[in-house]
């Protein structure tokens, strides 16, 4: 048996161990073996597509531990969550944790047979991070988003451009670059900042066979959003932009008598997560929300997602469509505009690039909110309500925040997700001590043995904890479980680590005089000229009459021999090729207006781009303008051309 072959069956026995899958899906185990022979590696999947297994077979499949490094902080803890439910040894580093913390995850992954260890980008630059990283035996480096490195990306962010640090600290551990959307100048940044020792770049196409995409121009998008709910079968998503809407719009579909919830992420940690579970069980049919809806959603069954207003990319709009039909049946993808969306995507262009003056306003009120003086906080961590800071400070909500992701893509702080952080519970002391502890304090000898019967691993590492349900449990207030561990922790029997729902701060830079503030105004200007360019291309998609939706989406990702799917608005309409007389008169409109700016004569297809109308209609008017003698064709060539009056 070759080398190969046992390696495949290894990574199956795996597969099917942990996974229960027999087989694995297209790519993921050439992913695999690419990187079990030591090749870095950028895979580009579609969403669902199974990137995790890509890193995860492989590492299990070796001695040591595989770095993960991510952005978002939920999704981090949701995996490290499921890898644990499946009895793997996993840990997480992360905004928000006390340094005690990250000090005893840090031992356990050099001394503790952890298999993954998932950091947050800004975690990598620290002095703690970086002295143990170099005592652990790590058998991969997996990026995920990892268009997050690359300025060109729709999501940059600088924190990424670390990663690259780590290579020099483990210099013959392979990299695995993970991303479901990314442009060709991406590819080849992104594999450029993680310094790939020869380009390498596996791909599967983004085609999505099952999928119709669908653009509809309406001035009454809840009226066509109610029509279509009645009409399409199954559940589905609807985005909007804004906590309101999402509020509103759901009201109305349930005053319409359709099964619908909202979603934002200004809702507590327990209300997203029954929300989320109400849908994926399908008692709520149509989740309303922002695009804080979407990570780690695994529902195979959406039918259809439905965009009420532009996104801001097309990156963002592909994943966020590419939830429908992931178990391969039909699905629609629906995208409303109106031609005031035009002014709105330029009022959003305003908002998200503010003014450089008012950024550094920005910067000055944020280091009073927490009464920082200037030369003080580098890496501190402050808990931060935007609410409240813009309510104080009197600044335009999105304005602020604009201004704080701009601070941070220059390097002055970093601005973390809305994270829910359970309690967390370690005892600092060993099992005999805490013997002699219960004997000789018998009135926290049940709620100890309470603690020890509920969760393991609490003298290794620190827990999550649930008040609620201890109480539950021991059938006794939620505050008394709180007084029992505040006092045990005061006794320093146990670290108690409170719960908090809250995004930080970072101060990655101390506080700097104003004047000191740097904002490079050629960074500003490429990061403003990208992000139009990129609302330039989502408005040529929704206004394209001409190109299949499908083919204008992957030739954007790169993919240059892409097909017409047939199913799409504009296949659809290619397909019927009878105008009625309006069409007929417009279209005869349109090509002679075309015809008569370019005298020397067109080809069909470059008139037919040109005119802008349905394809297969405006071919019909072109036969009957030949046939009657109102367009001739030049001698030897394919050229047309009106006929002289």
């Amino acid at each position: 048996m070759s080398k190969k072959t046992e390696a495949s069956d290894l990574y199956h026995q795996i597969l099917e161990k942990y996974w229960g899958y027999t087989r694995f899906r297209p790519l993921q185990e050439e992913i695999i073996f690419s990187i079990a022979n030591g090749n870095d590696t950028l895979a580009l999947m579609p969403t669902g597509g199974g990137k995790s297994i890509t890193f995860q077979v492989p590492a299990l499949a070796k001695e040591g531990i595989c770095l993960v490094i991510t952005p978002l902080i939920a999704l981090m803890k949701d995996q490290v969550n499921r890898l644990r439910q499946m009895e793997i040894k996993a840990a997480a580093i992360y905004s928000g944790m006390t340094r005690e913390e990250i000090d005893i995850t840090l031992d356990n992954c050099i001394y503790g047979g952890y298999k993954f260890l998932y950091v947050s980008p800004e975690r990598l630059g620290t002095e703690l991070f970086r002295a143990r990283v170099e005592k652990m035996n790590v058998n991969l480096i997996t990026v995920d988003e990892a268009h997050c490195i690359s300025q060109w990306g729709y999501d940059f962010r600088p924190s990424y451009l670390r990663i690259a640090d780590l290579r020099d600290l483990l210099p013959d551990v392979p990299v695995l670059g993970l991303t479901a959307t990314a442009t060709p100048d991406v590819v080849d940044d992104i594999q450029e900042k993680l310094r790939f020792g020869k380009k390498n770049v596996l791909k599967s196409s983004f085609e999505r066979k099952n999928l119709a995409y669908m653009v509809k121009e309406t001035d009454d998008k809840t009226g066509y959003l109610l029509r279509m709910v009645r009409t399409v079968r199954g559940q589905g998503i609807v985005y909007v932009r804004t906590r309101k809407q999402a509020r509103d719009l759901a009201l109305t579909l349930r005053e319409n008598k359709v099964s619908a919830d909202f979603y934002h992420a200004g809702l507590s940690h327990e209300l997203r997560d029954r929300r989320q579970e109400a849908w994926t069980q399908g008692s709520t049919r149509i989740m309303v929300a922002t695009n804080a809806f979407g990570m780690g959603i695994d529902k195979a069954d959406v039918r259809f997602v439905v965009h009420m207003d532009l996104p801001d990319a097309l990156e963002s709009y592909f994943q966020e469509a590419g939830r429908a039909g992931r178990d391969g049946r039909k699905a629609w993808s629906i995208l409303l505009y109106n031609e005031a969306d035009k002014l709105k995507l330029q009022q959003r262009a305003r908002v998200n690039f503010p003014e450089i003056d008012e950024i550094k306003r920005v910067y000055e009120a944020l280091g009073n909110y927490f009464q920082i003086p200037v030369g003080a906080a580098k890496n501190m961590a402050y808990d931060f309500n935007l609410s409240d800071f813009v309510s104080r400070y009197h600044f335009n909500v999105m304005i602020a925040y604009n201004s704080l992701k701009i601070l941070e893509r220059e390097g002055y702080i970093e601005l973390t997700e809305d994270v829910h952080n359970p309690s967390r519970v370690h005892f600092t002391v060993s099992r005999d001590q805490l013997y002699k502890f219960q004997i000789s304090n018998e009135k926290f000898d049940a709620f100890i043995k309470l603690l020890l019967r509920s969760y393991t691993g609490l003298f290794t590492e620190f827990v999550p904890v649930f008040e609620e349900r201890l109480a539950s449990t021991a059938k006794v207030p939620e505050e008394t479980i709180v007084k029992y561990l505040e006092r045990l922790n005061n006794l320093k029997i146990i670290r108690y680590i409170p719960r908090k729902q809250t995004p930080m701060i970072i101060f990655t830079e101390e506080r700097l005089e104003n004047k000191a503030l740097l904002i490079s105004r050629e960074n500003y200007a490429f990061r403003k000229e990208i992000y139009l360019k990129k609302q330039e291309k989502i408005w040529e998609y929704v206004t394209n009459r001409t190109v299949c939706r499908s083919r204008f989406l992957l030739t954007y990702f790169g993919e240059k021999n892409a097909l017409n799917c047939g199913i799409c608005d504009i296949c659809r309409e290619m397909h019927d090729t009878t105008p009625s007389q309006e069409e007929f008169e417009e279209i005869r409109k349109k090509i002679r207006e075309v015809l008569s700016l370019n005298p020397q004569g067109m080809d069909i297809r470059e008139i037919t781009e040109e005119a802008g109308t349905p394809e297969g209609k405006t071919l019909t008017v072109i036969r009957w303008l030949l046939d009657n003698g109102y367009l001739i064709t030049l001698p030897d060539s394919d050229l047309l051309k009106c006929r002289e009056k």
